[in-house]
């Protein structure tokens, strides 16, 4: 049986790691490096709401840090951001949505205690992209639901998930 290391949120903080890396109660949890297609469908998420950032008065970046609990840290693949609030360089409020592109490695488990931690956090929009077979899930009351529109009514945001694979590279 393995060891564990604890490392003090002080020392990830100052840390990098490539990519980065998710904080959860004093251990670091890799996460999967990403081929084409997970490259790909994040690129589309990110561009998409670049390009409607004034319109909806959001800001929108790839692999940002946000501390959802005192102990926790999460990388989403994409995070989308209420231009209104303060800009931090580590998130603390609650995003207007996080995008998690699956990779081959990403297991069930680690994925739901993510979904979770964000749900948790308070953030309304959780969505899980699978890029083997193109398919959208929106994680809502502790369970992943296939759904293919996203929106955010206070943001006046509205659009069929499909048009993101216009975008893909």
């Amino acid at each position: 049986m393995g060891t564990t290391t604890y490392i003090p949120v002080e020392v990830y903080l100052r840390s990098s790691y490539e990519p980065d890396a998710d904080y959860v109660d004093g251990e670091i949890e890799e996460r999967p490096m990403g081929e084409l297609d997970h490259a790909s469908w994040q690129q589309a998420i990110a561009t998409w709401f670049w390009q409607h950032r004034e319109e909806w008065g959001i800001r929108v970046l790839p692999e940002l840090r946000v501390q959802v609990a005192a102990t926790r840290y999460r990388v989403p693949d994409v995070t989308v951001l209420d231009r209104n609030r303060p800009s931090e360089q580590i998130i603390t409020h609650p995003p207007i949505a996080v995008f998690e592109v699956l990779s081959p490695e990403d297991s069930l488990q680690r994925l739901k205690r993510k979904l979770e931690d964000y749900r948790a956090m308070g953030i309304p929009e959780i969505w899980v992209i699978d890029p083997q077979d193109s398919t959208f899930y929106r994680y809502e009351d502790l369970q992943l639901l296939r759904n293919d529109s996203f929106s955010h009514a206070e943001k006046g945001i509205v659009f069929d998930m499909n048009l993101l694979k216009n975008l893909l590279d």
